[in-house]
């Protein structure tokens, strides 16, 4: 897993499609949606911290990126 595609591609697997017209915000809820399959040990924490870092990144480049506009 190594980029945000990936984490959507986990993330179908468990019946998840997110997609809210901001990509700032869509990371947000793909991040809020990993973490209730974490707590409900539908992930193990290898697999979630990857994803989770993958998206933190992104994030941290997307609100850079919006706050530059």
């Amino acid at each position: 897993m190594n980029s945000v595609y990936d984490v959507q591609q986990l993330l179908k697997k468990y019946g998840v499609f997110v997609y809210l017209g901001k990509r700032e915000y869509d990371i947000e809820m793909m991040e809020h949606e990993l973490t209730g399959l974490f707590k409900h040990q539908l992930l193990d924490r290898e697999i979630y911290a990857r994803a989770r870092s993958i998206l933190k990144q992104e994030l941290i480049k997307e609100q850079k990126k919006n706050s530059c506009l």
